[in-house]
């Protein structure tokens, strides 16, 4: 491990892991995008395209609680990546993976702001400028800032009190979504699951957003070094987490589908608000299905910003970025110059309007999507190239499964390209990605002139500590 005095605390146990993970996943896309996913592929067509999902998360998963038992640390990908190919693809993926996470976390300030406006209609004061058709007001921007800034308090007082929050509010969002499903079994109706195929166009649609729907059970190598439970165990962890993601995409696509007919589940903002409160013949219930998405905003939002951090803070600990992000707080021993970068992103980006939703949850996919594709090349280097680094828990036929991850991740990166069938929108998800990039480069030229060059016996001991560097660098 790092030395003890830059080392993060061991705080978390099982349920911790289990919600952080569970809770950053499901979050609050199902409330908003559920009876999209529903129009554009049907009822059948979304259900087939959150089962491819569901098995890439599985498969990479497997590959990522092998790496992560076998190191422990804070980074995650950053930390494969660097052993199995060195620091320019440790930073890419890190970089990558950190823009995944602050992607979807940016867009919570916006969310959590139009779940309340739906319960308490905010009033549009002090009109700032209009991005996407969309008019931008200073009082419902003000919302989704202050609850930024509130996670951001959280996350700086300690991974604990995270994590408490965390199993709270988790517990809340699944209490109202299981209230969704049983309305929707009792009191809905089979004819309104139409369509229950459009076309491949529509289940390519829904496939682009399945990796950001997924994006958090990965957090949980992010936390590894926090983590109190263990090493063989994490397995467990990854897989119960996923699995409950997954039944819970098909639940609430299932739910939507026979709660409401088609034109209620796309007349309104919120679609599953709209069909609960349809199919229990009031508003109230529409009301508690907000209070369960805002909920999910707040799992998916606290489970963001601890993911982003760590990665970040990893990657200055490693010298990859400025002394800024490496540094903890002395009494919380939290990642406070990395809070600090997501938090202040958080808390601007309500300013871009609801439209910006889609174009975060996107881009983002593209990034989670990249940083699957390197860990499974990673896993399958770090095989070949180190066979006897103690491996607590070691998949079965773990060439075959690294390899078909790989191939899973190519096929989805395609999609996302200028040729592919649902490309990113130019310019705003395209200048997202380019955005990050140039920070990203900015923050390269800033580190090479604080610390000039690093030789591979210093990286190799800020990032895996004396018990799991290899000693061969140990002089270098």
């Amino acid at each position: 491990m790092p030395e003890e005095g830059n080392s993060l605390k061991r705080v978390l146990g099982r349920t911790d892991v289990l919600t952080l993970a569970f809770g950053t996943m499901v979050g609050w896309g199902w409330v908003m995008l559920s009876g999209l996913w529903v129009s554009e592929a049907g009822v059948i067509g979304a259900l087939l395209a959150f089962s491819f999902g569901a098995i890439l998360c599985i498969f990479v998963g497997l590959a990522y609680a092998e790496l992560t038992s076998a190191l422990p640390l804070a980074g995650g990908e950053l930390v494969y990546i660097y052993r199995a190919m060195g620091t320019g693809f440790s930073w890419l993926v890190g970089w990558a993976i950190s823009f995944a996470y602050i992607g979807v976390a940016a867009w919570e300030g916006i969310a959590i702001a139009t779940a309340l406006d739906y319960i308490f209609p905010i009033p549009q004061i002090g009109y700032l400028w209009s991005i996407g058709d969309y008019p931008v007001y200073a009082s419902w921007s003000a919302v989704g800032m202050i609850g930024a800034f509130a996670l951001l308090l959280l996350n700086y007082f300690g991974a604990r009190p995270a994590a408490i929050f965390q199993v709270m509010t988790t517990s809340a969002l699944i209490l109202v979504g299981l209230i969704f499903v049983f309305g929707g079994l009792t009191f809905g109706n089979i004819e309104y699951m139409d369509p229950l195929f459009t076309n491949y166009k529509g289940l390519i649609a829904v496939l682009l957003m399945v990796p950001s729907m997924f994006v958090g059970f990965d957090v949980i190598p992010q936390s590894a070094e926090e983590m109190n439970i263990p090493l063989y165990q994490i397995a467990k962890v990854f897989i119960v987490s996923i699995v409950m993601a997954a039944v819970w995409y098909f639940l609430i696509i299932l739910g939507i589908g026979i709660s409401a007919p088609p034109e209620v589940r796309t007349a309104g903002i919120v679609p599953a608000a709209d069909a609960m409160a349809y199919c229990y013949g009031t508003t109230v219930f529409g009301k508690i299905m907000i209070l369960g998405g805002i909920c999910g905003i707040l799992t998916s939002w606290n489970g963001f910003i601890v993911g982003s951090t760590r990665v970040i803070y990893a990657m200055g600990r490693a010298k990859m970025l400025p002394p800024f992000f490496g540094k903890l707080h002395p009494r919380y021993k939290t990642p406070v110059g990395a809070i600090v970068l997501v938090g202040g992103i958080c808390t601007i980006t309500p300013l871009l309007g609801r439209n910006a939703l889609v174009w975060f949850v996107n881009a983002s996919a593209f990034g989670s999507v990249v940083s699957y594709l390197m860990v499974a090349v990673s896993f399958l280097l770090l095989r070949k190239k180190e066979p006897e680094l103690k491996r607590p828990f070691r998949i079965k036929y773990g060439k075959f499964l690294g390899i078909m991850v790989v191939f899973i991740s190519v096929m989805f990166l395609s999609l996302y390209t200028p040729v592919g069938p649902g490309a990113l929108k130019w310019p705003e998800e395209w200048i997202l990605v380019m955005g990050w990039a140039l920070i990203g480069v900015v923050l390269v030229l800033w580190t090479k002139a604080s610390y000039g060059k690093v030789s591979l016996g210093e990286r190799e001991l800020l990032i895996f500590g004396e018990e799991y560097s290899r000693k061969k660098y140990s002089d270098k």
